[in-house]
């Protein structure tokens, strides 16, 4: 089963595949719990600065949930809350997640491939992707961590619209809606996707962390400590601001350390 979960390493950047092209990368609950065992994983990596999800076979990010399980692991309240707690601590890894991530979007990305996409800071669609979560369809409703990763996003109508419809739509709409940042022609979503994790990889990967820190701790209502003000100004301090300004100021190409 750890193969449907696939890691591959290139330098600083990892890919995480969903890797069940068979079934369009449709998830499945070991393929949940696994996922949130190699982000926690990939997490405590000082010398990771991208991370990439994607889909295996070109078709299709994931279409979601394996409608199969539902007989055998989701049938009744009690079991889909233990199913619920995988894809929970998995897409929680992933919201919180400290260094830059980007999916790599090619086909179909619905219900919880769409949850799953959605949480990425950067997300790269082919232009016939297709987007959607009709689980309306199915009888079934999206829980509160995965709803608010949804919100996040698109904002609440746009929430509203996506889940009472229950309708698949195009990357243009996508776009309009925040789904997606950039769409590309379809031949071209991972040369895209990679040349953007090597930009970011290229930059100072203490800078990428902070930030993520920074507009996550501007989403709670608690106004700034001194203690948080003064995080501010700790990037003075380290190596790859000497590194940064110096190549700037020389023309070069910096090659920061993360100290």
């Amino acid at each position: 089963m750890t193969d449907q979960i696939r890691v591959d390493r290139k330098g600083h950047i990892a890919t995480i595949t969903l890797n069940r092209p068979e079934k369009l990368n449709a998830m499945t609950k070991p393929m949940w719990g696994r996922l949130g065992e190699v982000l926690q994983d990939l997490e405590a990596d000082d010398d990771l600065r991208c991370l990439v999800l994607r889909g295996a076979g070109g078709k299709s990010f994931s279409p979601g949930n394996d409608i199969g399980e539902f007989e055998t692991d989701r049938s009744d309240a009690a079991k889909a809350k233990a199913y619920g707690e995988l894809i929970h601590r998995a897409l929680g890894r992933l919201r919180n997640f400290r260094h830059p991530t980007l999916a790599l979007i090619e086909g179909i990305c619905v219900g919880g491939g769409l949850e799953i996409a959605g949480l990425c800071d950067i997300r790269i669609c082919g232009r016939s992707s297709r987007f959607g979560a009709p689980i309306n369809k199915l009888g079934l409703v999206m829980a509160y961590p995965e709803i608010s990763g949804l919100k996040d996003i698109v904002g609440r109508s746009n929430a509203l619209e996506i889940l009472l419809e229950g309708r698949v739509f195009d990357a243009e709409e996508a776009k309009e809606k925040g789904i997606v940042t950039r769409i590309v022609e379809d031949g071209d979503v991972e040369k895209e996707a990679y040349e953007t994790a090597e930009r970011i990889a290229a930059g100072a990967p203490l800078v990428a962390r902070w930030h993520k820190k920074f507009l996550r701790r501007l989403e709670q209502p608690e106004p700034l400590t001194e203690e948080e003000l003064e995080e501010g100004y700790t990037c003075y301090d380290t190596e790859d601001f000497q590194i940064g300004y110096r190549s700037f100021l020389d023309k070069s190409k910096p090659d920061f350390k993360g100290r």
